[in-house]
């Protein structure tokens, strides 16, 4: 019978027990769900980056420790951490991420702040064009920016992905390596950030790519903060050549009161609500590997210490 210990911020142990008893249940093993344990005795943990396990060198014992979030930035580096991580994968933090970036590129595609937000008594006439005629790019194809780039590809955008192995989605034109990122950001109309932070990708959206991008671009940020060199893209809205940066993530957060995105008149920030873990659908998730490791099975999501994702 597994020990698992959950270790997240106070208010999400009320959050998630009953969701993750409920899995638990389904999935026919018995088990003990604490938020406290001798270390020697925990068989998993349920983690968050922000909850009150930093030091895991006294879990000699632990199996793995399954994080409730999909970026492990905040824990990959961590020198006490030895045992098998596996990061958040759920069809309820894709499926929130899909309608964000769909909701956010169909903005900037049909021009809706330009109609909405005119209050002038302007009568501003003309069309946008299909999205057929639009080049998006979408920077990261794991799990979150395959099912963003599918959907985009559905409403007919002609739809690039980049990544930094070789892959192969249908109806995406995939890049991958440095040559191929060019490639993909070339004359792109829309660019939607989904890569995970890590010394290959911090400042991937700077001076050099942003020229790349046709004039007047939009980039859409939902994915991590240290992506975007923040003064290039300043700089890039302020001349004109960007349209407009919709940023969700930030290298600090909260954005601090005094950062020039709040007052920019072509930046658009929103609190890190791109999407979230859902409760109901990560509870299945971390019970799925729970069963894995009991069974002696190959965990889901299991991360590369040396890719850092």
């Amino acid at each position: 019978m597994p020990n698992i210990l959950f270790s997240a911020k106070p208010g999400r142990w009320d959050e998630f027990r009953p969701h993750l008893e409920t899995a638990f249940d389904e999935f026919g093993f018995d088990y003990t769900l604490a938020t406290d344990f001798p270390a020697e005795q925990v068989d998993y943990i349920v983690y968050a980056p922000n909850g009150p396990v930093t030091d895991l060198t006294p879990y000699t014992n632990t199996k793995a420790v399954l994080s409730l979030w999909a970026g492990v930035e905040s824990i990959v580096g961590n020198q006490t951490l030895t045992q098998p991580l596996c990061r958040m994968v759920d069809e309820g933090l894709t499926e929130g991420m899909v309608e964000w970036v769909t909701g956010h590129a169909l903005r900037h595609h049909l021009e809706m702040d330009r109609h909405i937000h005119t209050q002038s008594g302007a009568w501003l006439e003309g069309a946008p064009p299909l999205a057929r005629e639009r080049k998006l790019c979408v920077l990261g194809l794991g799990a979150l920016g395959t099912a963003c780039a599918r959907q985009l590809a559905r409403l007919n955008f002609k739809t690039h992905g980049w990544s930094r192995r070789a892959k192969d989605v249908a109806g995406i034109t995939c890049h991958h390596g440095d040559q191929g990122l060019h490639a993909a950001l070339q004359d792109a109309d829309i660019v939607i950030l989904l890569l995970p932070d890590t010394p290959a990708t911090t400042n991937i959206i700077n001076a050099e790519t942003l020229a790349l991008l046709a004039p007047g671009a939009a980039i859409i940020n939902p994915g991590r903060g240290p992506l975007i060199d923040d003064d290039a893209l300043l700089e890039a809205l302020d001349v004109g050549t960007l349209g407009h940066a919709t940023l969700d993530v930030f290298r600090i957060e909260p954005l601090p009161e005094n950062h020039p995105f709040w007052a920019h008149s072509k930046v658009t920030v929103t609190p890190h609500i791109a999407s979230e873990t859902r409760p109901s659908s990560a509870a299945r998730v971390i019970a799925e590997n729970i069963r894995r490791g009991e069974a002696g099975e190959p965990f889901l999501h299991l991360v590369d210490r040396q890719t850092g994702y």
